[in-house]
């Protein structure tokens, strides 16, 4: 009888504590810049392209007050050309793919302009921005750029390459329009442009990491900015003040970075996760942990809610994690927000190009120590930055 009395306390006093130990999350806005609505790249490797086009709407919504819908098709129509041209130009020592940047969508509406998403065609299934399928475009369009840039056959290309080139974009993307007409006016796509008041020179990529000089600019590797776009190198430290600098004062930031860890869940968090003492709060080991699928994973993680432990960022982990490949460039958002949970712990909120998916309807909260560990670069503008950085550059 004693022993059954011990082991009740016994497993009484571990439910407590299993219970004080898993902590649903509750967040509690501190600051949210305007934003336009969230979209869904759907099946399209075209982050870069929503989250960009998210970022000028927010810049716009600051500076008019107006809700613009700009289409991503178009911008990713005229930069597959540009990317097209560069890899047969590198006779394809370059990549092709369906990534891209911040920067790519600035080079695209600077050089060929921009319309709204009521002006783009829609062909087939490439319905707006809301159903966007590469699955079969890609796997026309790769092997057609590829055929043309490695070509051994010819000594002398024709520019009928071109011709075919867009065919295919048209067909899966839409055509692009000339001409068009938005709220009574005529533009063309670069009057259209100009008439938002956007300047590319307004804007600036910041980044951080110690293989470069801090302060000066330089190409990040990664294997999607085809464009030799350069970042200022600022320290950690700086880095993340300039994000909180430019939210405090109205400004939204364009991120790029890793989204590949275990603490990043498709329910809507980013939490930079010590999976070394998160395998011992969830009662696993570091074999069954392996085991897992990302998504028992992400429900793992989702139990511990605001305990979940976290990694302590800094300037020589960061570093390490980029170059062993742990933390590597593959998805871009747009970060608008800061919120706190129950524990005190601060975030980023986040909008994402996934629909209205997740915990929080396609916004994502996370952790500034996530955030600090994974950013391959923020964009964003130049008034945005911290004075006395901004002297330094």
């Amino acid at each position: 009888m004693r022993r059954t009395i011990l082991a009740s306390v016994l497993m009484s006093t571990m439910m407590m504590m299993a219970g004080q130990t898993a902590e649903n999350l509750v967040f509690t806005t501190l600051l949210s810049n305007p934003i336009t609505s969230v979209k869904n790249q759907n099946r399209s490797g075209t982050c870069w392209d929503y989250a960009t086009l998210g970022f000028v709407e927010a810049e716009l919504l600051r500076t008019t007050g107006k809700v613009y819908d700009l289409s991503e098709m178009f911008v990713a129509s005229k930069d597959y050309v540009d990317c097209a041209e560069y890899h047969v130009r590198m006779h394809g020592y370059s990549r092709f793919s369906e990534g891209g940047s911040a920067d790519d969508v600035f080079a695209v509406i600077e050089r060929h302009g921009i319309c709204p998403e009521s002006a783009m065609a829609r062909p087939g299934e490439m319905i707006g921005d809301t159903l966007a399928n590469f699955t079969e475009f890609f796997r026309t369009l790769e092997p057609y750029v590829s055929s043309v840039a490695k070509s051994s056959d010819n000594t002398r290309l024709t520019s009928q390459w071109r011709v075919g080139l867009q065919g295919i974009l048209d067909a899966y993307l839409g055509k692009c329009p000339e001409r068009f007409t938005f709220e009574g006016k005529d533009y063309t796509p670069l009057s259209f442009y100009h008439s938002l008041g956007i300047n590319k020179d307004d804007y600036v990529s910041i980044t951080s990491f110690t293989h470069h000089p801090f302060y000066e600019q330089f190409v990040i590797e990664a294997p999607y900015k085809w464009r030799p776009r350069p970042s200022y190198n600022v320290t950690l430290d700086e880095m993340m003040s300039t994000i909180d600098h430019a939210l405090r004062h109205g400004y939204t930031v364009c991120w790029g970075g890793d989204v590949s860890e275990d603490g990043f869940t498709r329910t809507g968090l980013g939490i930079a996760c010590d999976i070394e003492h998160a395998v011992d709060l969830t009662g696993s080991d570091a074999a069954r942990w392996l085991k897992l699928t990302k998504q028992e994973k992400a429900e793992s993680l989702r139990r511990l809610g605001a305990t979940t432990p976290e990694l302590v960022p800094s300037q020589q982990l960061r570093q390490e994690r980029f170059d062993n490949w742990q933390s590597t460039y593959d998805h871009v958002m747009l970060i608008y927000g800061i919120a706190r949970d129950q524990k005190g712990r601060e975030y980023y909120m986040v909008k994402n190009s996934w629909g209205d998916t997740g915990d929080y309807h396609g916004i994502w909260y996370m952790t500034k120590a996530y955030i600090a560990l994974n950013t391959t670069y923020i964009f964003l503008n130049k008034q945005a930055v911290p004075k006395n950085l901004m002297s330094k550059l």
